[in-house]
């Protein structure tokens, strides 16, 4: 059987375990080290007392011994009987003073010798017969002249301890619970596809970190939820227009054979199908891929090397440089940049840089073309956005390419951000972390440079 217990009572039971352990183990050590020397000394004194008092009695001639009676009382606290006290009961167990005071009157007396309990009236009396003078002497005192009650002491201190362990808990459960709760009323809305309110990123360390990488998933949701509704818009109406061509294109060849329509038909569907690669390679864009050594230079050379042939002037400028990151998705993020370059730039020279920079190296493809306005820095970034308001392949692209960098540098934990430079020209910078640290959160809400890099500035 299992007990399904909630965050307040299992701190209350873990608590209580706690403060009953320290209970014991405090009531042990005062027991054993404090109230065991000073009863051993107490009790010592007082079983010399009632024997010297027996012992003086009974050589005391009998007309003064009602005058030393009285005095025994006033004085000590003691009462002598010559008679046993009547319903006197020997008990066992009297706690440790009346042990000790057993064991000490039987030390002194040589002859085992036990108190023996008597209830007058509201409170009981101990008497003791004490062997003086050939015979039994008995000498009685109060209960209450035995201060120490451990065992009181004991319950009273235990009992208040589970009741503070109970305060304790439901106060550390209600300081724990109530951000909990706010995380399952904002998991159950993130679960239904809306975006919650963001968490207040308050509160101890733990909490507040995890507060934290939550709305950074809630954001991530968000953007991906935004992104897979424009996808889905932006796909169907890219087909539309080739299929009304190739519609067209059918009913015109019916009508009268060229082979010029045939060529339109064949490039209306290779576009298409570049169309679904591009969707296709946006939707793989999460995919993992492990991190291994690569040779940054050799990267940036190999892609150099491919935009040559294409016709396009391609400098590097990058140190002897070596990364850990995937490199199927760095060259696919680099690659996507310089092509959206080539395409802007025109007959523009392009660079390719990169350099270390506070634990991170940043890399930059940088071109001479138009550049964009500062309000579409980010917004290029969002899946078939273009800032050229055409809707053809040739003069915009499919709008898929910044949506896979953006895609690939969130599963990796880049950053990537674009910036208009100073006398014209656009510059795309990718930030590979290098050092240790906490692990990125997949899917970044938002991407901002953390350093900069002379010839840049940053959009406002």
């Amino acid at each position: 059987m299992s007990w399904n217990l909630t965050l307040h009572q299992q701190n209350a039971l873990r608590l209580a375990l706690v403060f009953v352990l320290f209970e014991v183990l405090t009531t042990l050590a005062v027991v054993f080290l404090l109230m065991q020397p000073l009863a051993t000394r107490a009790t010592s004194d007082l079983a010399g007392l009632m024997v010297l008092a027996a012992q003086t009695w009974a050589e005391l001639p009998p007309e003064t011994r009602p005058a030393f009676e009285r005095e025994l009382t006033a004085s000590h606290g003691l009462t002598l009987a010559v008679a046993p006290p009547t319903g006197a009961v020997r008990t066992a167990w009297h706690g440790i003073y009346v042990r000790e005071l057993e064991a000490q009157l039987a030390q002194r007396t040589a002859a085992p010798l036990d108190l023996a309990s008597v209830d007058a009236g509201a409170e009981p009396w101990l008497w003791a017969g004490v062997p003086a003078g050939g015979r039994t002497l008995w000498l009685g005192f109060p209960r209450s002249r035995v201060g120490p009650q451990p065992l009181a002491a004991a319950l009273l201190t235990l009992s208040a301890a589970i009741i503070l362990a109970w305060l304790a808990a439901w106060w550390l459960g209600h300081s724990t619970v109530a951000p909990l709760k706010r995380f399952a009323v904002a998991a159950t809305v993130l679960g239904r596809g809306a975006t919650p309110e963001l968490l207040p990123e308050t509160g101890p360390r733990e909490l507040a970190s995890l507060a934290r990488r939550f709305n950074q998933l809630a954001c991530q949701v968000h953007d991906l939820l935004e992104a897979r509704t424009t996808l889905l818009a932006g796909l169907s109406h890219d087909l539309r227009t080739p299929l009304a061509r190739m519609r067209l294109a059918l009913e015109l060849v019916q009508r009268r054979p060229d082979p010029a329509w045939i060529e339109r038909l064949e490039a209306d569907v290779e576009e298409m199908n570049h169309l679904v690669g591009d969707v296709l390679e946006l939707a793989r864009g999460l995919d993992g891929e492990a991190a291994v050594p690569v040779d940054l230079a050799a990267v940036l050379e190999a892609l150099a090397g491919r935009a040559w042939e294409a016709g396009a002037e391609v400098a590097v400028q990058c140190p002897d440089l070596r990364i850990s990151a995937p490199p199927a998705a760095l060259r696919r993020v680099l690659g996507n940049l310089l092509a959206n370059a080539q395409r802007y730039a025109g007959d523009g020279a392009i660079e390719l840089r990169a350099q270390s920079s506070d634990g991170a190296c940043i890399i930059g493809v940088i071109d001479q073309g138009p550049g964009i306005p500062e309000d579409q820095l980010e917004a290029v970034f969002r899946p078939f956005h273009r800032v050229d308001a055409s809707r053809s392949p040739v003069t915009g692209g499919t709008g898929l390419g910044l949506a896979v960098v953006r895609q690939l540098a969130q599963a990796n934990g880049w950053r990537v951000w674009l910036e208009n430079r100073r006398g014209g020209g656009l510059a795309a910078w990718v930030s590979v972390p290098t050092g240790s640290g906490e692990p990125p959160l997949q899917g970044r809400c938002s991407c901002t440079p953390a350093s900069s890099i002379p010839g840049t500035t940053r959009p406002a």
